[in-house]
C-alpha cells in the first residue's frame, strides 16, 4: 500500500533505496506508529531520509502521498482512537459571511487591544468556545483561534486564515527555501542578468581566445594566452519573508532565490516574519535559537550592495507602525525604524512582492511598505522584475 508514496519519493528526487523503503515497512509492521498520523510522517522521514537537504523535497512527497487522508469517516475514527483536541477546533471553526464580519467592531487601536487581552486574562476562568467577548475558539472575540475579528491577538492557532491577526503568541517553524528549485522559466534569470556588472579578478585563469589568435598569427606558432576569469562583481543583500500569508508564494520565491544563487557570487541572504526587527537568520528550524541581531547586518555588509527584500508586505498595520506590535515577540522598537536603518545604508535598495500589483490598493499594510521605500516596491511579474533590476542598475 506504501508502493506510490516510494514513487512519489523517487519522482521529487529523494535518493531512497529499496533497502531503506523495506526498513520504513518493517517499521510499519512492528506496529511503530498506527494511528499517529505526526509518528508516522517522523517515522518514514527516519527511515529514508539520510540527508537534511532533502527533507522539504520529502515533505512535498509526503502531502502528495497521503492528501485526503484527513477525510476518513467520524465513525472510523471514533473507533480507532480517541478525538485530539486540535480536530475538534478544527470542526468548530467558524466561517463568517461578508455580512457578519460588517458587524463585528474592531477595538480601536493597538493599546487599546493589548489592555483589553490583559484585562480578559485576568477576568476569564475557563475554556470559552464560540462567543464574542471570552478568549476561546470559534467565536468573533478579538482573541482566541479559530473565530473571525478585523483585529485581533491569535491564541493556539496554528497559521492566519484571514490574515488580521495583530500577535501570535504561539512559535511556528517554516521550512528553509530550497535554492536547488529548477526555474520553470528563464525569465527571473533574464532579469538578474542586468544587475551584472563583469570584472576581472582573482588568480584564476581562462583562454584568452582572441589574443591566442594574434599571439599565433604574429608569432607563426601556437602561442596560448589566458587571462584572469570574469567574475560577476556586483554584491547582493537578499532578505526573505517567509510564513503565514508567504506559504502561497513558496514557489515562486524559490525560483527567485535559485536564480540568484545561480547569478551572483558575492549574495548573502537572511529570513525574516513580515517585517524587519532586531534578529535575522539563516536556519528556519533554528530561528529563536539562532539568531543574527539586524545591527550585526547593518554593520557587516556595507553600502555598496544591493539590497533586497522580498515579501508580501501583508499583515497588521501595528507590526510596522509600533513598538510591540509583531505579531510573534515583542519587539523594543517599530518595524518602520528597522526598515528605515536597512534603506539608509543600502541606498541601492528594492523591495519585490509576490502579490498582484492590481491587489495592493486593497492592503494598508502595502501602502505603508511602499511609503517607507518611497515607492521601490515592483510586483515579481517579468515587466516588475524588469523594471525594478533596472532600477538598482542605475
Amino acid at each position: 500500500m506504501f508502493v506510490p508514496f516510494f514513487e512519489n519519493l523517487r519522482k521529487a528526487h529523494v535518493p531512497v533505496s529499496l533497502r531503506e523503503y523495506l526498513t520504513f515497512l518493517e517499521a510499519m509492521a512492528a506496529g511503530l506508529a498506527t494511528y499517529d498520523m505526526e509518528g508516522f510522517y517522523y517515522l518514514a522521514r527516519s527511515a529514508m531520509v539520510k540527508n537534511e537537504a532533502h527533507i522539504d523535497r520529502f515533505d512535498r512527497a509526503f502531502a502528495a502521498s497521503f492528501e485526503g487522508l484527513e477525510a476518513i469517516s467520524a465513525k472510523d475514527v471514533l473507533e480507532a482512537v480517541d478525538l485530539p483536541e486540535d480536530w475538534l477546533r478544527k470542526m468548530a471553526e467558524k466561517h463568517l459571511s461578508p455580512e457578519e464580519m460588517a458587524e463585528i467592531e474592531a477595538l480601536g487601536g493597538f493599546d487599546k487591544l493589548m489592555e483589553t487581552l490583559q484585562q480578559r486574562l485576568k477576568e476569564q476562568e475557563g475554556r470559552h468556545q464560540g462567543g464574542n467577548k471570552w478568549i476561546g475558539t470559534a467565536g468573533t472575540s478579538p482573541f482566541g483561534a479559530y473565530g473571525y475579528n478585523p483585529e485581533g491577538v491569535r491564541i493556539g492557532q496554528k497559521e492566519s486564515r484571514h490574515r488580521r491577526a495583530v500577535k501570535v503568541w504561539d512559535k511556528r517553524e517554516f521550512r528553509n527555501l530550497d535554492d536547488s528549485v529548477e526555474l520553470g522559466t528563464r525569465n527571473i534569470k533574464v532579469a538578474l542578468k542586468r544587475l551584472r556588472s563583469w570584472a576581472r579578478d582573482g588568480a584564476h585563469q581562462e583562454l584568452d581566445l582572441d589574443g591566442t589568435i594574434r599571439a599565433t598569427a604574429n608569432n607563426g606558432y601556437l602561442d596560448v594566452k589566458t587571462r584572469p576569469e570574469r567574475r560577476n562583481a556586483v554584491k547582493l543583500l537578499l532578505f526573505l519573508d517567509v510564513g503565514g500569508s508567504m506559504d502561497m508564494h513558496i514557489r515562486v520565491v524559490e525560483e527567485l532565490f535559485s536564480a540568484a544563487r545561480a547569478e551572483f557570487k558575492h549574495l548573502e541572504y537572511y529570513y525574516f516574519h513580515n517585517c524587519l526587527y532586531e534578529g535575522v537568520w539563516r536556519d528556519n528550524r533554528r530561528r529563536w535559537e539562532a539568531q543574527t541581531p539586524t545591527w550585526d547586518v547593518l554593520h557587516t555588509y556595507g553600502p555598496d550592495y544591493k539590497c533586497i527584500f522580498v515579501g508580501d508586505a501583508s499583515m497588521s498595520p501595528y507590526e510596522i507602525a509600533y513598538p510591540g506590535g509583531a505579531n510573534e515577540h515583542w519587539n523594543p522598537e517599530a518595524g518602520q525604524t528597522w526598515l528605515s536603518r536597512a534603506r539608509a545604508q543600502w541606498p541601492d535598495h528594492l523591495w519585490i512582492n509576490p502579490v498582484p500589483e492590481q491587489h495592493w490598493q486593497y492592503t494598508q499594510s502595502i501602502a505603508m511598505i511602499r511609503e517607507i521605500f518611497e515607492d521601490r516596491m515592483v510586483p515579481m511579474t517579468l515587466e516588475g522584475l524588469d523594471r525594478g533590476i533596472r532600477t538598482l542598475a542605475r
